[in-house]
């Protein structure tokens, strides 16, 4: 027959407790490479966002030096034919024609150098909400393995509350059935 004496019920409880906190360890060593991988996870996601949307930025910043600069140049030119036209006032009527046909090539291209930027900005904001719905779906994400985590942790330690509390009743009820005899 099985003797329940002090020392084997410190022994019982020791071998409990250490078990206990061998599974702990395990469960927070899982967790903590789980964790690891979601920071390599975001971080790779970051840098490829990085590079789709940067050089997007890039080519944005270009086009609209470029189109100061021809919008310039079509400021400069419209000066210089309208010094032009002064001096040359008899030939006016043939002036009129050509000018008619340069100010008719410069709103195309205007317009062109408008619906190019609005299909750049266009792109930009589209990209803009893909980042956001990314950022979105990873904070959610985190959110999620919080909470799991929060469950995976109190889980176990409930558990183990519920165990000490049970030997701790069956320790009074055999020290109050000692102290009676």
């Amino acid at each position: 027959m099985l003797k329940l004496d002090h020392e084997t019920i410190l022994l019982a409880f020791a071998v409990v407790t250490g078990l206990a906190m061998l599974l702990q360890t395990i469960m927070l060593l899982a967790i903590t490479v789980a964790l690891r991988k979601a920071a390599i996870s975001v971080r790779e996601e970051t840098e490829n966002l990085r590079t789709s949307v940067m050089p997007v930025i890039y080519d944005t910043r270009d086009l609209v030096a470029t189109t100061q600069i021809v919008l310039t140049s079509a400021q400069e030119f419209v000066s210089s034919a309208q010094a032009v036209l002064n001096r040359m006032s008899p030939k006016i009527e043939a002036a009129t024609g050509d000018l008619a046909d340069i100010a008719l090539g410069l709103r195309i291209q205007t317009a062109e150098v408008q619906s190019t930027a609005m299909e750049i900005l266009d792109r930009v904001r589209k990209q803009g909400n893909r980042l956001d719905v990314m950022c979105t779906d990873l904070l959610d994400t985190m959110d999620r393995a919080g909470g799991f985590v929060a469950n995976a942790v109190s889980a176990p330690v409930r558990q183990v509350s519920r165990m000490l509390g049970t030997v701790k009743a069956v320790v009074e009820s055999l020290r109050s059935t000692a102290a009676r005899r």
